[in-house]
């Protein structure tokens, strides 16, 4: 998988000569996004949702994970794409000084939201288990498998629900 820097792709977007898809979830792009950038979220990528494949295509999301990954599905679909996954994701893009478009929503992102969320859970299933009965220690448990599962497969349920939360949208 080809790799690309925050300033090799900051040179190809001010010449035209690259798209730019971001991967990320509704709430991250509305918060924040690279101006000029395709907003198609990992869940949905495919060869059929991409604007064209006339130019080098760059992907990425926050980190870079994420970018990975859909370079890997798309490679999938078309090994003959020209894909780079853009090193660091935004959060390079941002750390380098480049601008970044807020669209003015200050939503907590969604992988925080769920981190909050499991934290209450855990925090709450404790402190219930020893101050009330031993028997809400299975809430702390359940959070634990959830964030195994989660890891193991990408997929994660209570991330799944915030997305559809009104405030996500």
């Amino acid at each position: 998988m080809k790799k690309i820097s925050v300033t090799e792709l900051k040179i190809l977007l001010e010449n035209d000569q690259t798209i730019l898809i971001d991967v990320r979830e509704l709430s991250e792009y509305n918060f924040e996004c690279i101006d000029g950038s395709y907003h198609i979220p990992l869940h949905e990528i495919s060869i059929d949702k991409l604007p064209s494949a006339s130019k080098p295509i760059v992907i990425h999301c926050r980190s870079g994970k994420r970018s990975e990954q859909a370079c890997q599905l798309l490679m999938q679909q078309n090994p003959n794409l020209n894909l780079y996954s853009l090193e660091g994701g935004i959060t390079a893009w941002i750390n380098q000084g480049m601008d970044v478009k807020n669209w003015g929503k200050k939503i907590i992102p969604l992988d925080r939201q769920t981190q909050i969320i499991a934290g209450i859970f855990a925090l709450s299933g404790t402190l219930l288990g020893t101050f009330i009965h031993p028997h809400f220690y299975i809430i702390p448990g359940f959070v634990g498998c959830g964030l195994i599962f989660a890891g193991i497969t990408g997929w994660c349920g209570t991330t799944q629900i915030l997305s559809k939360m009104p405030w996500n949208k």
